[in-house]
């Protein structure tokens, strides 16, 4: 059974990041890896495809348009039942707090941690 991870960051080079964290568990088909460059597309993706419940998000905090507060506030109301977590390098307790209050998994601070982030990826 394969987990669809899906990354929100407008930072092209965190794409290729992740990918190359979980490249072994990519081609041994255990981890279907998506990526979306802002909430607005990650909201596209989603609805195209369709949720479930081995759907893991990270999005970054800090994006044009839309925060990944933002999304995770929409994502939340509409499929309560997704695994969502913020990733931002200027989190604070209040912040942890919010993503709590907003019903996400937890905060992740940068630079990422990429053993305990994949660890995480695994056993979720």
């Amino acid at each position: 059974m394969s987990r669809t991870i899906l990354v929100v960051d407008d930072e092209p080079d965190v794409e290729a990041l992740f990918a190359q964290m979980l490249r072994r568990e990519i081609r041994a088909g255990q981890i279907e890896f998506r990526y979306a460059d802002s909430g607005e597309s990650a909201l596209r993706m989603i609805e195209e495809v369709g949720h479930n419940l081995d759907l893991l998000i990270f999005s970054d905090v800090n994006m044009p348009q839309m925060t990944g507060l933002e999304l995770l506030s929409i994502l939340h109301q509409k499929y309560p039942e997704l695994r969502i977590y913020i990733v931002t390098a200027y989190g604070t307790e209040d912040m942890a707090d919010e993503v709590t209050r907003l019903g996400g998994q937890g905060l992740i601070s940068k630079p990422v941690a990429f053993p305990e982030l994949k660890e995480l990826v695994l056993t979720v």
